[in-house]
C-alpha cells in the first residue's frame, strides 16, 4: 500500500479536543468589513484563545486543516452587524467597541477609513456555547462558537456557558415535557 498524502499531519479520530465552554480570553486575528445577504454593513471577526491552556485553539485546528482551501473555524468566526433593523448602533456592535476599548489600556476606536486594521491583535473576551444545527445527515448536532464578546476582565473571572441555542421549529425531546398536571391528565396515551 502506497503511504497516503497528509499522513504525517492528519489527525487521528478521537483526538480532538474541544474547546471549553464559558469564557476566554480571546485575541482579534481579522476584523473584516462587510456586507451581510441583504446588504447591510456587517463585520466578520476571526478570533483565538489567547490564554490559558487552549491558548491557540483556532490556530491550532488551522495549522491542522489539510484541504487545498484552509478555513478558520467556524467556532473562531463571530459575524456582527453594525445597525440594528431600525438604523441605529446595533446593541452586539457597540458590545464589541466597549469590549475592546476596556480590554486593551489606553486604546480609543478611531473611525473612518482603517477601521478594520486597527483591531488585529487586540484582546477581547469571548463567551463561547453550543449551538445547534443539521448535518448532512439531516442529524442533530451542536457547534461550539462565540456566542457574544465581553471585556477580559470578565472573561478572566470566569464566565458560565449560556444556554444551547436550539434550532427553531424542531422539535426536541423536552418540547414533549407536560407544563402542567392538567396537560398530562389529557395525554392520550
Amino acid at each position: 500500500m502506497k503511504k497516503p498524502n497528509n499522513y504525517e499531519t492528519t489527525q487521528a479520530q478521537g483526538t480532538f479536543e474541544p474547546l471549553k465552554l464559558g469564557g476566554h480570553v480571546c485575541k482579534i486575528i481579522k476584523l473584516e468589513e462587510t456586507k451581510s445577504s441583504t446588504g447591510k454593513d456587517m463585520l466578520k471577526i476571526a478570533i483565538d484563545i489567547a490564554e490559558g491552556e487552549q491558548a491557540g485553539y483556532f490556530k491550532n485546528q488551522f495549522d491542522n486543516d489539510n484541504r487545498s482551501e484552509k478555513k478558520w473555524s467556524n467556532g473562531g468566526m463571530v459575524y456582527v452587524m453594525v445597525e440594528d433593523k431600525e438604523g441605529n448602533c446595533n446593541q452586539a456592535f457597540k458590545t464589541l467597541c466597549d469590549s475592546v476599548e476596556k480590554s486593551n489600556g489606553g486604546f480609543a476606536i478611531k473611525w473612518g477609513e482603517d477601521f478594520a486594521a486597527q483591531f488585529k491583535g487586540k484582546l477581547i473576551g469571548g463567551v463561547f456555547g453550543r449551538e445547534e444545527y443539521k448535518n448532512n445527515n439531516n442529524e442533530l448536532k451542536f457547534a461550539t462558537k462565540c456566542r457574544y464578546f465581553c471585556t477580559v476582565d470578565r472573561a478572566r473571572k470566569g464566565i458560565e456557558a449560556p444556554k444551547d441555542k436550539l434550532l427553531q421549529g424542531v422539535l426536541h425531546d423536552r418540547d414533549m415535557t407536560p407544563t402542567n398536571t392538567e396537560e398530562e391528565d389529557d395525554m392520550p396515551f
